[in-house]
């Protein structure tokens, strides 16, 4: 195993004499504990601790920078601070309420983005957003930030400079910081971090790290092992989180449900069931009312995620009758239940019940 030398001042303070002192003592370090400006860990680690700008997409549609909080923006003529990542549901619930009109948006400037190096920029107007905008990658496009794992925070880290034969402890605190130190490195530089440290996936599995050779195989096994949702469609991934019980206990809960958008084989019939109430019991049926008519039938959920089907059976009411895909539970300005089958039918069920 090969060593890299670390030199390292220590100061010793005499109390008897009142005099300091300061001796050199080379530390030979594994070369698997030292980091080395523009090495492939470097530049793997600046990739991972890299600014990802695709989570605010439904705003600036640019990959490569976000929006600072707080926002102002109107969004289809309604006014929304937006000041934390929720807000960005928020104008989803907006743009989802009407599948027929232009969705638009409108930002208040100035605004400060911030870039992939975690620098910060003022924008004053549209154009100026634009100029930025065009530099960032299109759509699902490669680009070089890792966004499938995150460093877990603080890390510890020494930093010898040969040339000012300074010695630095440093606590680094987030991406930011773990950013700035290692693209600031020269080929005078030497850093060790304190191992083992932590990485977190995706899925919040947490993986132990004992040298920077593990990092390295950790970081490109999983650079790619999910989808960082580099596109523009924020319909995507509205169930992410979604269970059956979840969606059991929304509509149970809830009673006198009314059906507020309906669309089978691309035909609206908002219209059809106006009037009728819809009430589902925890043990599968539903029984629905309109002008003194009961009728009786079944519901069931299947599935996580993005994948959970609602199959719904009343006899005399085809409409409703299908094999929906739970598409997303609202709770902005209504409870509202949006299930879904391809891009051709539709069926929502509104309610003010919180």
């Amino acid at each position: 195993m090969s060593k890299i030398p670390f030199l390292i001042l220590i100061a010793v303070t005499s109390w008897f004499t009142s005099c300091r002192t300061e001796e050199r003592v080379l530390i030979e370090a594994p070369e698997e504990e030292v980091l080395e400006a523009n090495s492939k860990i470097a530049n793997l680690i600046l990739q991972t601790a890299s600014n990802d700008g695709s989570n605010d997409n439904i705003i600036d549609r640019s990959n490569c920078f976000n929006i600072k909080f707080p926002i102002s923006v109107r969004v289809n003529n309604q006014d929304i601070n937006v000041t934390s990542k929720d807000d960005y549901k928020v104008i989803e619930y907006i743009f989802d309420e009407e599948d027929d009109d232009t969705d638009e948006i409108d930002i208040a400037y100035p605004i400060t983005i911030s870039l992939k190096d975690h620098s910060s920029v003022t924008i004053n107007n549209h154009d100026e957003l634009m100029s930025y905008s065009n530099s960032c990658n299109g759509e699902n496009e490669e680009d070089d930030d890792i966004e499938c794992l995150d460093f877990k925070y603080p890390i510890s880290v020494s930093r010898f400079n040969s040339d000012k034969e300074l010695l630095d402890v440093i606590t680094v605190n987030s991406d930011t910081g773990l950013y700035e130190l290692v693209n600031d490195l020269t080929t005078t530089d030497f850093v060790t971090i304190n191992f083992p440290i932590a990485v977190i996936l995706l899925d919040g599995t947490e993986l132990s790290i004992n040298d920077f050779v593990e990092l390295e195989s950790i970081i490109e096994t999983y650079r790619t092992d999910c989808d960082e949702d580099d596109d523009y469609d924020y319909n995507d991934d509205d169930c992410d989180d979604c269970l059956p019980d979840q969606l059991s206990d929304v509509l149970t809960t809830c009673t006198d449900w009314t059906v507020d958008r309906l669309k089978r084989d691309n035909n609206d019939l908002n219209n059809i069931y106006d009037g009728y109430t819809f009430n589902f019991s925890a043990d599968g049926t539903l029984m629905v009312y309109w002008s003194g008519v009961t009728a009786n039938g079944t519901w069931v959920a299947s599935g996580t995620g993005n994948n959970i089907t609602v199959t719904i059976n009343v006899p005399g009411l085809p409409y409703c009758n299908n094999d929906w895909i739970l598409h997303e539970i609202s709770k902005y300005s209504a409870t509202k239940i949006d299930l879904r089958v391809g891009g051709v039918d539709r069926l929502r069920y509104d309610n003010g019940c919180n």
